[in-house]
Protein backbone atom coordinates (compact mmCIF):
# COMPACT_ATOMS: atom_id res chain seq x y z
CA UNK A 1 0.00 0.00 0.00
CA UNK A 2 1.31 3.50 -0.82
CA UNK A 3 2.28 5.51 1.96
CA UNK A 4 2.26 8.47 0.40
CA UNK A 5 0.03 10.44 -2.15
CA UNK A 6 1.36 13.90 -4.22
CA UNK A 7 -0.03 17.24 -2.40
CA UNK A 8 -1.69 18.55 -5.24
CA UNK A 9 -3.20 22.15 -4.08
CA UNK A 10 -0.45 22.23 -0.97
CA UNK A 11 1.51 25.33 -2.88
CA UNK A 12 -1.84 27.16 -4.17
CA UNK A 13 -4.77 26.41 -1.91
CA UNK A 14 -8.12 26.60 -4.03
CA UNK A 15 -10.51 27.96 -1.83
CA UNK A 16 -8.15 31.36 -1.30
CA UNK A 17 -9.38 32.37 -4.97
CA UNK A 18 -13.04 32.48 -3.87
CA UNK A 19 -15.15 29.85 -5.19
CA UNK A 20 -17.53 28.29 -2.80
CA UNK A 21 -16.54 24.75 -1.61
CA UNK A 22 -18.49 22.47 0.77
CA UNK A 23 -17.37 20.40 3.63
CA UNK A 24 -19.23 17.95 5.68
CA UNK A 25 -21.11 17.93 8.86
CA UNK A 26 -20.85 16.60 12.05
CA UNK A 27 -19.18 13.39 11.43
CA UNK A 28 -19.08 12.26 15.11
CA UNK A 29 -22.52 13.07 15.83
CA UNK A 30 -23.85 11.48 12.51
CA UNK A 31 -22.23 8.19 13.00
CA UNK A 32 -22.90 7.80 17.18
CA UNK A 33 -27.10 9.09 16.73
CA UNK A 34 -27.81 7.93 12.98
CA UNK A 35 -25.92 4.95 12.54
CA UNK A 36 -25.52 3.51 15.73
CA UNK A 37 -21.58 3.43 15.91
CA UNK A 38 -20.29 3.59 19.18
CA UNK A 39 -17.24 5.75 18.83
CA UNK A 40 -14.41 5.55 22.10
CA UNK A 41 -14.24 8.99 23.08
CA UNK A 42 -15.84 10.62 19.93
CA UNK A 43 -13.25 9.09 18.05
CA UNK A 44 -13.93 7.80 14.21
CA UNK A 45 -10.56 7.66 13.19
CA UNK A 46 -10.58 3.64 15.04
CA UNK A 47 -12.76 2.95 11.66
CA UNK A 48 -10.00 3.06 9.51
CA UNK A 49 -8.81 -0.14 10.92
CA UNK A 50 -11.82 -2.38 9.70
CA UNK A 51 -13.53 -2.81 6.48
CA UNK A 52 -17.09 -2.02 8.18
CA UNK A 53 -15.89 1.00 9.46
CA UNK A 54 -13.81 1.79 6.28
CA UNK A 55 -17.18 1.21 4.37
CA UNK A 56 -18.92 3.45 6.37
CA UNK A 57 -16.58 6.43 5.91
CA UNK A 58 -16.81 5.95 1.97
CA UNK A 59 -20.88 6.05 2.29
CA UNK A 60 -20.85 8.94 4.45
CA UNK A 61 -18.05 11.39 2.15
CA UNK A 62 -20.53 9.95 -0.24
CA UNK A 63 -23.02 11.64 0.44
CA UNK A 64 -21.90 14.90 0.67
CA UNK A 65 -19.81 15.07 -2.91
CA UNK A 66 -23.06 15.27 -5.02
CA UNK A 67 -24.25 17.93 -3.03
CA UNK A 68 -20.74 20.19 -4.17
CA UNK A 69 -20.77 18.83 -7.75
CA UNK A 70 -24.27 19.48 -8.48
CA UNK A 71 -23.56 22.92 -7.16
CA UNK A 72 -20.41 23.67 -9.03
CA UNK A 73 -18.92 23.93 -5.75
CA UNK A 74 -15.44 22.55 -4.48
CA UNK A 75 -14.74 20.19 -1.77
CA UNK A 76 -13.00 19.96 1.40
CA UNK A 77 -12.04 17.18 2.22
CA UNK A 78 -11.33 16.76 6.25
CA UNK A 79 -9.30 13.77 7.67
CA UNK A 80 -10.88 11.47 10.80
CA UNK A 81 -8.17 12.90 12.91
CA UNK A 82 -9.54 15.19 15.34
CA UNK A 83 -9.52 12.82 18.20
CA UNK A 84 -6.03 10.65 16.51
CA UNK A 85 -3.44 13.02 19.02
CA UNK A 86 -1.35 10.71 21.50
CA UNK A 87 -3.13 12.23 24.82
CA UNK A 88 -6.87 10.75 23.33
CA UNK A 89 -5.38 8.49 21.38
CA UNK A 90 -3.60 6.63 24.64
CA UNK A 91 -7.02 6.35 26.14
CA UNK A 92 -8.26 4.67 23.54
CA UNK A 93 -5.56 2.01 23.35
CA UNK A 94 -3.60 3.47 20.62
CA UNK A 95 0.42 3.76 21.00
CA UNK A 96 2.59 6.46 19.16
CA UNK A 97 3.74 3.76 16.52
CA UNK A 98 0.03 2.85 15.75
CA UNK A 99 -1.23 6.37 16.38
CA UNK A 100 1.45 7.29 13.61
CA UNK A 101 -0.21 4.65 10.72
CA UNK A 102 -3.88 5.54 11.44
CA UNK A 103 -2.88 9.57 10.71
CA UNK A 104 -1.09 8.51 7.63
CA UNK A 105 -4.07 6.46 6.55
CA UNK A 106 -6.67 8.51 7.30
CA UNK A 107 -4.96 10.63 4.34
CA UNK A 108 -4.53 8.14 2.26
CA UNK A 109 -8.00 7.18 2.34
CA UNK A 110 -8.73 10.76 1.40
CA UNK A 111 -6.62 10.34 -1.71
CA UNK A 112 -8.45 7.49 -2.75
CA UNK A 113 -11.67 9.37 -2.75
CA UNK A 114 -10.75 12.48 -4.26
CA UNK A 115 -8.86 10.22 -7.17
CA UNK A 116 -12.71 8.98 -7.95
CA UNK A 117 -14.89 11.88 -7.29
CA UNK A 118 -12.60 15.30 -8.13
CA UNK A 119 -13.39 16.79 -11.40
CA UNK A 120 -11.97 20.19 -12.97
CA UNK A 121 -15.21 21.79 -11.96
CA UNK A 122 -15.37 20.31 -8.22
CA UNK A 123 -11.93 20.72 -6.87
CA UNK A 124 -11.43 18.76 -3.55
CA UNK A 125 -8.90 19.83 -1.23
CA UNK A 126 -7.60 17.27 2.10
CA UNK A 127 -7.22 18.41 5.00
CA UNK A 128 -5.43 16.54 8.03
CA UNK A 129 -7.22 17.71 10.75
CA UNK A 130 -5.75 18.23 14.39
CA UNK A 131 -8.58 18.67 17.44
CA UNK A 132 -7.78 20.36 20.85
CA UNK A 133 -5.42 17.98 23.38
CA UNK A 134 -8.18 18.51 25.76
CA UNK A 135 -12.08 18.55 25.54
CA UNK A 136 -13.34 20.18 22.61
CA UNK A 137 -15.93 22.11 25.09
CA UNK A 138 -13.48 22.75 27.87
CA UNK A 139 -10.35 23.87 27.94
CA UNK A 140 -9.07 22.84 31.41
CA UNK A 141 -5.32 22.68 31.62
CA UNK A 142 -4.47 25.80 28.80
CA UNK A 143 -0.80 24.87 27.38
CA UNK A 144 1.59 27.54 26.40
CA UNK A 145 2.01 28.52 22.98
CA UNK A 146 5.38 25.98 23.09
CA UNK A 147 3.85 23.44 24.43
CA UNK A 148 1.24 23.37 21.99
CA UNK A 149 3.55 23.67 19.16
CA UNK A 150 5.68 20.43 20.23
CA UNK A 151 2.40 18.71 20.93
CA UNK A 152 1.07 19.39 17.76
CA UNK A 153 4.10 19.28 15.52
CA UNK A 154 3.99 15.73 15.91
CA UNK A 155 0.77 14.85 14.19
CA UNK A 156 1.32 17.47 11.50
CA UNK A 157 4.63 16.14 10.19
CA UNK A 158 3.09 13.11 9.55
CA UNK A 159 0.29 14.42 8.02
CA UNK A 160 2.65 16.53 5.69
CA UNK A 161 4.70 13.30 4.75
CA UNK A 162 1.46 11.77 3.94
CA UNK A 163 0.45 14.26 1.41
CA UNK A 164 -2.38 16.56 2.93
CA UNK A 165 -2.89 20.00 1.05
CA UNK A 166 -3.02 21.68 4.37
CA UNK A 167 -3.61 21.28 8.21
CA UNK A 168 -6.85 22.19 10.13
CA UNK A 169 -7.33 23.34 13.67
CA UNK A 170 -10.52 22.71 14.81
CA UNK A 171 -12.57 23.51 18.00
CA UNK A 172 -9.71 25.36 19.56
CA UNK A 173 -10.74 26.76 22.88
CA UNK A 174 -7.92 29.26 23.23
CA UNK A 175 -5.22 31.37 21.97
CA UNK A 176 -2.24 29.86 22.97
CA UNK A 177 -3.49 26.02 21.82
CA UNK A 178 -4.10 28.17 18.29
CA UNK A 179 -1.12 30.39 18.49
CA UNK A 180 0.84 27.01 19.12
CA UNK A 181 -0.76 25.36 16.21
CA UNK A 182 -0.25 27.96 13.69
CA UNK A 183 3.48 28.00 14.41
CA UNK A 184 4.12 24.06 14.12
CA UNK A 185 2.60 24.42 11.01
CA UNK A 186 4.46 26.71 9.68
CA UNK A 187 7.69 24.88 11.16
CA UNK A 188 6.43 21.84 8.96
CA UNK A 189 5.87 23.86 5.84
CA UNK A 190 2.27 23.42 6.11
CA UNK A 191 -0.56 25.96 4.78
CA UNK A 192 -3.09 26.08 8.34
CA UNK A 193 -6.53 26.94 9.28
CA UNK A 194 -7.18 27.45 12.90
CA UNK A 195 -10.99 27.28 14.02
CA UNK A 196 -12.18 28.97 17.06
CA UNK A 197 -14.86 27.26 19.19
CA UNK A 198 -17.07 29.91 20.28
CA UNK A 199 -19.41 30.12 23.57
CA UNK A 200 -23.25 31.43 23.52
CA UNK A 201 -21.87 34.90 24.25
CA UNK A 202 -19.74 34.47 21.10
CA UNK A 203 -16.25 34.48 23.30
CA UNK A 204 -13.72 31.68 23.45
CA UNK A 205 -14.11 29.30 26.59
CA UNK A 206 -11.75 30.63 27.75
CA UNK A 207 -13.35 34.01 27.67
CA UNK A 208 -11.38 36.32 24.81
CA UNK A 209 -13.04 37.43 22.38
CA UNK A 210 -12.47 36.19 18.40
CA UNK A 211 -10.85 39.13 17.24
CA UNK A 212 -8.63 38.89 19.97
CA UNK A 213 -7.53 35.44 19.28
CA UNK A 214 -7.35 36.35 15.79
CA UNK A 215 -5.17 39.13 15.99
CA UNK A 216 -2.63 37.10 18.66
CA UNK A 217 -2.26 34.09 16.06
CA UNK A 218 -1.61 36.38 13.90
CA UNK A 219 0.84 38.97 15.17
CA UNK A 220 2.79 36.54 16.77
CA UNK A 221 3.19 34.15 13.51
CA UNK A 222 3.56 37.19 11.15
CA UNK A 223 0.00 35.97 9.51
CA UNK A 224 1.13 32.10 9.05
CA UNK A 225 -2.57 30.91 9.23
CA UNK A 226 -4.24 30.71 5.41
CA UNK A 227 -7.41 32.40 7.21
CA UNK A 228 -9.57 31.23 10.52
CA UNK A 229 -12.45 29.27 10.81
CA UNK A 230 -15.57 28.99 13.50
CA UNK A 231 -16.82 25.89 14.46
CA UNK A 232 -18.82 23.83 16.76
CA UNK A 233 -21.15 27.07 17.92
CA UNK A 234 -24.86 28.36 16.29
CA UNK A 235 -24.61 31.15 14.28
CA UNK A 236 -27.08 33.22 16.62
CA UNK A 237 -24.07 32.60 19.29
CA UNK A 238 -21.47 34.39 16.59
CA UNK A 239 -22.89 36.66 13.85
CA UNK A 240 -22.81 39.52 16.54
CA UNK A 241 -19.40 39.52 17.13
CA UNK A 242 -18.40 39.44 13.20
CA UNK A 243 -17.58 43.12 12.64
CA UNK A 244 -17.43 44.11 8.97
CA UNK A 245 -15.12 47.23 9.78
CA UNK A 246 -12.61 45.27 11.83
CA UNK A 247 -9.47 44.02 9.82
CA UNK A 248 -9.56 40.44 11.74
CA UNK A 249 -12.84 39.49 10.08
CA UNK A 250 -11.75 39.16 7.06
CA UNK A 251 -9.46 36.71 8.08
CA UNK A 252 -12.61 34.60 9.00
CA UNK A 253 -13.19 32.66 5.62
CA UNK A 254 -14.81 29.42 6.79
CA UNK A 255 -17.24 28.30 9.02
CA UNK A 256 -18.69 25.08 10.25
CA UNK A 257 -21.51 25.49 12.64
CA UNK A 258 -23.59 23.25 14.90
CA UNK A 259 -27.06 22.60 13.98
CA UNK A 260 -28.51 23.36 17.88
CA UNK A 261 -29.05 26.52 19.81
CA UNK A 262 -28.03 25.12 23.14
CA UNK A 263 -24.74 26.01 24.98
CA UNK A 264 -21.28 23.32 25.24
CA UNK A 265 -22.66 22.47 28.87
CA UNK A 266 -26.13 21.58 27.90
CA UNK A 267 -24.75 19.63 24.45
CA UNK A 268 -22.31 17.65 26.50
CA UNK A 269 -24.34 16.60 29.14
CA UNK A 270 -27.53 15.57 26.59
CA UNK A 271 -28.71 11.93 25.34
CA UNK A 272 -30.40 13.01 22.60
CA UNK A 273 -29.65 14.89 19.10
CA UNK A 274 -30.64 18.54 18.58
CA UNK A 275 -30.52 18.48 15.02
CA UNK A 276 -32.32 21.92 14.43
CA UNK A 277 -33.80 22.98 11.87
CA UNK A 278 -31.54 22.48 8.22
CA UNK A 279 -33.56 25.20 6.28
CA UNK A 280 -33.26 27.67 8.67
CA UNK A 281 -29.58 26.97 9.03
CA UNK A 282 -29.19 27.35 5.34
CA UNK A 283 -30.72 30.84 5.54
CA UNK A 284 -28.72 31.52 8.77
CA UNK A 285 -25.52 31.11 5.89
CA UNK A 286 -27.08 32.94 3.95
CA UNK A 287 -27.82 36.21 6.08
CA UNK A 288 -24.04 35.89 6.83
CA UNK A 289 -22.75 35.51 3.43
CA UNK A 290 -24.86 38.59 2.06
CA UNK A 291 -23.04 40.47 4.98
CA UNK A 292 -19.63 38.97 4.73
CA UNK A 293 -18.92 37.73 1.18
CA UNK A 294 -15.36 36.77 1.83
CA UNK A 295 -16.46 33.48 4.01
CA UNK A 296 -16.56 30.63 1.47
CA UNK A 297 -15.91 27.79 2.91
CA UNK A 298 -19.11 25.86 4.59
CA UNK A 299 -19.93 22.45 6.68
CA UNK A 300 -21.44 21.55 9.57
CA UNK A 301 -20.44 20.06 13.24
CA UNK A 302 -22.73 19.08 15.77
CA UNK A 303 -25.76 17.69 14.95
CA UNK A 304 -25.60 18.88 11.28
CA UNK A 305 -25.24 16.35 8.37
CA UNK A 306 -25.89 16.15 4.90
CA UNK A 307 -29.54 17.64 4.86
CA UNK A 308 -27.90 20.56 6.76
CA UNK A 309 -25.04 20.94 4.44
CA UNK A 310 -27.28 20.22 1.37
CA UNK A 311 -29.54 23.49 2.49
CA UNK A 312 -26.88 25.57 3.24
CA UNK A 313 -25.19 24.66 -0.11
CA UNK A 314 -28.55 25.56 -1.88
CA UNK A 315 -29.13 29.30 0.25
CA UNK A 316 -25.39 30.46 0.08
CA UNK A 317 -25.66 29.47 -3.96
CA UNK A 318 -27.96 32.10 -4.39
CA UNK A 319 -26.26 34.70 -2.25
CA UNK A 320 -22.95 34.22 -4.14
Amino acid sequence: MAKSIEPKYRNRLPQLGGKLFLADGGLETTLIFHEGWDLPKFAAFPLLDSERGRAALHTYYERYIPLARERGMGFVLDAVTWRANPDWGVQIGYDRKRLAEVNRDAILFLGEIRERHETRAMPMVISGVAGPRGDGYDPAKVMSAEEAEDYHGWQLQIFREAGADYVSAYTMTNINEGLGFARAAKAAGMPSVVSFTLETDGRLPTGERLGEAIEAVDEATQHAPAYYMINCAHPTHFDHVLDGQAAWTKRVKGLRANSSTRSHAELDNSSDLDAGNPEELGQQYRELLSRFPHINVLGGCCGTDHRHVGCIGAACRKAA
